[in-house]
This record gives structure tokens, sequence and C-alpha cells, in this order.
């Protein structure tokens, strides 16, 4: 299973795609990030992720999408612009028929790390463990969309066993 996981944002969106093999076993396929500058317009900002994240989409073709869940902000206006990637990210993923999930940060952590308090680079270093890889992916927004697919991957395990 190919799963691509997002973590969405207008200046930096994270997008992470590992494949799951019939062992369980997963694989690093891609992670990277989109970017854009604040001396752009909102408007410009989300067709760039829009375009971008189409060609990721038909770059790696994910059978599936985990997207980290808007969670409560305190700053309104960047809730606002995360709201608005997030729904360009959604449309993105709705073009090409991608089933999507998602999940909140707590979520995230438990799945990887088996605890839902856990701190950043415990998340991160986990990804690096699970993964098998020699260092943590960088930068941050990369490993924590990572980090949702490898959310996704165990999330539809237990699912499968009505879990």
């Amino acid at each position: 299973m190919l799963v691509i996981g997002i973590d969405p944002g207008t200046a930096i969106t994270g997008f992470g795609v590992i494949d799951e093999f019939l062992d369980k076993s997963l694989h690093l396929v891609e992670h990277g990030v989109i970017r854009t500058t604040s001396k752009m317009n909102a408007d410009q900002r989300l067709q760039i992720l829009h375009e971008k994240l189409t060609e990721i989409l038909c770059t790696y073709q994910p059978q599936c999408a985990a997207v980290e869940r808007l969670y409560f902000q305190r700053n309104v206006r960047t809730a606002l612009n995360v709201g608005q990637a997030r729904g360009v990210i959604m449309l993105a993923l709705a073009q090409k028929s991608i089933p999507v999930y998602e999940y909140n940060p707590m979520d995230v952590k438990l799945a990887v790390t088996g605890y839902g308090l856990a701190e950043k680079n415990q998340v991160q270093q986990m990804v690096k463990a699970l993964l098998c890889l020699a260092e943590i992916p960088k930068p941050d927004d990369a490993a924590d969309a990572l980090a949702i697919a490898i959310c996704h991957a165990h999330s539809a395990k237990l699912s499968t066993l009505g879990i």
C-alpha cells in the first residue's frame, strides 16, 4: 500500500510517501516540502501548492492519503491560512480520486511512539527507526508528514482487524 502523508501549511507543506509491503514493513519512497514565500499573494501560494502537490501525486500515484487534521490554533490568522492550504490539498487529492484519512497530532504521536504526548524529537526518532533510515528526515515538516503516513499505515492495520 502506497501512502502519502501530508503536513499542511501555506509557507511549508510537508509530504512523505511510504510503501507498506505484504510483510507489514514500511519503506521510504520520497519525502520533502512544498515551499512558498511570504512575498506572494495568498492566491499565488495556494496555486503553487496545488500545482506542486498534483505533480507529486502524478509521480508517485499513492493509493491513499493521510492528512493532519487542523487542531485549535491560538492564532486565528494562522488557523485560517492552514485551513486554506488544507482545502487546496483536499481538492488535489479529490481530483485524483485518492481516499483521504485525517488524523489529529495526538493520534499521530500515539501511533508512531505509543505515547500521545510525545515530544517532537521522540516522534522523529521513531520515524527514523520505523523506516530504517540512517538519519532523521529533514526538514521537520517532511518528518511530520512521514509520521502522519506511518500513523495511517498502523491505523489501517487495526481497522482491518476490526479494532
